[in-house]
């Protein structure tokens, strides 16, 4: 490329951004990012002109279709801003885990409203898709703690966080998000599986504002498996997390720092034939008037997940009230065939009024919502 004359070079990056600009925002401004990330291989030669410099950025660029195999997972929080929300509704950020070539999971968003009586709306996704900017990236003992952000303009069901680091390196996994409330100040965190391609490991990312992202290596035995999910404040002073240490029973988890978590009791175990394979959380509890909601996914024969609930004490969540005998969401004879069959799956639930919004992947495959009245939730894990 180096080899080509001046007015070869202009006619190539003319060919390439006509062929590629409107599928991309700024496609110049990422041909120069990515040849500013190749200066040290370039540095012996001479210095490269601003055309040379996109060639070499579009030259060692590719295209990926992020979402292309399966979009699923998903948890579901109340959006930062409810501008526009509908009157006795309110607006939603929905976080879903995407699935490309080679089973590399990112993270991806959407937006939506909840009206008064339930029902789902979910907003038109953007033609384009973003990547964030690295702000800052610090070596910590367990790996990077990294700081990105998009840029305003950018919609939210543009932005998508690819994995960074090297032990997200094949996939950040099922986001279980939560609004967490800290005397006043709400911040928004999500706990998720950073997997390298050989090993997995528990991580945190931090936002206010759904634009710039903090993720954050967790450390701690507990840290070590998947489907970490931390409540909404604090107990007694103390953060709280749900966890799974040993792959088949769940544990509650106190610490007095966010970033490190050790030990815990086991609270849950399996005890019904719909989870006698394994359980694991189905994200953050949620917080009702007299109880925190939990819910539970169960595996049963022939690898079948579904979905039930455990009602814990809102003092003491280490005492279960009750639980459900039989799955409240189980795949249907319909919804068997995907990506990963016979499954479904949810990384979080949200409280809107007097009902509890659920969003459940399908078969690893796509996505959808149920929703249900918290008496009626109650009455069914109760067994009244």
């Amino acid at each position: 490329m180096l080899r080509l004359d001046s007015e070869a070079s202009a006619h190539l990056l003319s060919e390439v951004l006509e062929n590629f600009e409107g599928r991309h925002r700024n496609l110049l401004d990422i041909f120069e990012s990515r040849a500013a990330e190749m200066e040290e291989a370039f540095a012996p030669h001479a210095q490269l002109n601003k055309t040379q410099r996109g060639l070499i950025g579009a030259y060692f660029l590719n295209e990926y279709s992020f979402e292309a195999s399966a979009l699923f997972n998903p948890s579901i929080i109340r959006h930062p801003d409810q501008t526009g929300a509908p009157e006795h509704g309110c607006r939603f950020i929905l976080s879903l885990r995407a699935v490309g070539e080679g089973h590399i999971s990112s993270l991806t968003f959407r937006s939506g409203t909840v009206g008064p009586d339930g029902d789902i709306t979910v907003d038109p996704t953007a033609r384009l898709a973003s990547v964030p900017k690295i702000r800052s990236r610090t070596s910590v003992a367990l790996g990077d703690d990294v700081e990105v952000a998009f840029q305003p303009e950018q919609e939210l069901s543009e932005r998508v966080i690819f994995p960074i680091t090297a032990s997200q390196s094949n996939g950040i996994e099922d986001a279980r998000f939560v609004e967490f409330n800290d005397e006043g100040r709400k911040t928004f965190y999500a706990t998720y599986t950073a997997y390298s391609g050989r090993a997995i490991r528990s991580e945190l990312l931090a936002t206010t504002d759904f634009l710039s992202f903090r993720m954050t290596p967790l450390s701690g035995s507990a840290s070590h498996n998947k489907g970490m999910a931390l409540f909404p404040r604090k107990i007694d002073g103390r953060y709280a997390m749900i966890a799974r240490q040993d792959n088949e029973n769940l544990y509650l988890i106190y610490s007095d720092d966010l970033h490190t978590w050790e030990g815990g009791r086991s609270i849950i175990q399996p005890a019904h034939p719909w989870e006698f394979v394994q359980i694991g959380n189905c994200g953050s509890p949620v917080e009702l008037d007299d109880c925190w909601l939990l819910l539970i996914h169960g595996v049963g024969p022939v690898r079948k997940y579904s979905i039930g609930a455990v009602l814990l004490d809102k003092k003491d969540p280490s005492k279960i009230l009750a639980r459900s005998r039989e799955p409240l969401v189980h795949p249907e004879p319909t919804e068997r065939e995907g990506y990963v069959p016979n499954v479904v799956y949810t990384c979080g639930a949200m409280r809107h009024r007097d009902q509890i919004i659920l969003p459940y992947a399908v078969c690893d495959t796509f996505s959808n919502f149920a929703t249900i009245k918290i008496s009626a939730l109650i009455q069914a894990v109760s067994g009244e």
